[in-house]
């Protein structure tokens, strides 16, 4: 376990130029469910490392779409050979929608998922050593190459109604043909219980986590508050709804989020050590 102890935490508004700010970093809400062992976790070493409170909470609530509103979106299972899965949700909300509409589905179709982990999960539903599954490293660029080699099935998308513009435009780039399919919509969670204005930092990991604080918190106002984010497009939703962005991720020395908060923290904890020396 990684030991550094600090009551309280200054930190910069601006790590870029060091401006120096009286915010103390001991409280961070982050807009995700509670890891299954925090302890076990890089959130449960980060708050050990720097004596944190770090707290969790789910920004967004994922809604299958029925299917009647499927049909009259002109969508369909019918006539692909290939599903491209691109997270757990999308693997619920496939198999539901395929229930829901008494749609058997075919032991011949090929599955391409996102990673192995999501490969993995598709146990829930199949017999996974029955079915022709592959999958990517982690993101859609190694799975597009994985993708390619396969040009000649034709893909359905299962996607939410807030859909990832770039995996759409890498895929017409790369020729493929697929449709895309919503079957689940991203809603802003009820935060009414969530007193904001006590965290020091709002760490969050998409457009729709960024749009659910602005839903619940129409006055928001962001003052002394750090925000992090990652990905570009939720770096975007953050800039679009008036706010400053601190810390983002991933970056090439901090690949996740926990990583680029610790690197935060520790640049501005030597600069602060450096500044009381002189």
């Amino acid at each position: 376990m990684l030991n550094e102890t600090a009551v309280g935490i200054r930190v910069l508004s601006y790590i870029g130029d060091l401006k120096t700010s009286n915010v103390k970093i001991k409280k961070i809400l982050i807009s995700q469910p509670k890891p299954a062992d925090l302890s076990k976790s890089p959130y449960g070493e980060l708050s050990a490392k720097f004596n944190l409170q770090i707290d969790f909470e789910k920004f967004i609530t994922i809604e299958g779409i029925s299917a009647k509103e499927f049909r009259l979106n002109k969508n369909s299972l019918n006539g692909h050979t290939a599903v491209i899965l691109t997270s757990r949700h999308a693997v619920d909300h496939f198999f539901r929608i395929a229930k829901e509409l008494r749609r058997e589905i075919p032991d011949s179709l090929k599955y391409f998922c996102i990673s192995e982990s999501t490969a993995y999960y598709l146990q829930k539903y199949v017999q996974y050593r029955k079915r022709k599954i592959f999958f990517g490293k982690q993101t859609f660029v190694d799975l597009l190459e994985v993708i390619k080699k396969h040009s000649e099935e034709h893909f359905l998308v299962p996607s939410s109604d807030v859909p990832n513009q770039k995996m759409f435009t890498m895929l017409d780039q790369a020729k493929i043909n697929y449709q895309r399919g919503v079957i689940y919509r991203t809603v802003p969670s009820d935060l009414s219980k969530v007193d904001i204005c006590k965290y020091d930092m709002l760490v969050f990991f998409s457009p729709a986590g960024v749009n659910s604080l602005r839903h619940n918190f129409p006055d928001y106002k962001q003052g002394n508050q750090l925000i992090a984010a990652f990905g570009p497009a939720t770096k975007k939703a953050v800039k679009e709804n008036g706010l400053t962005l601190n810390i983002d991720a991933p970056t090439q020395t901090a690949p996740s989020m926990a990583m680029a908060i610790d690197e935060y923290i520790t640049k501005v904890n030597k600069e602060r050590r450096r500044r009381s020396r002189s």
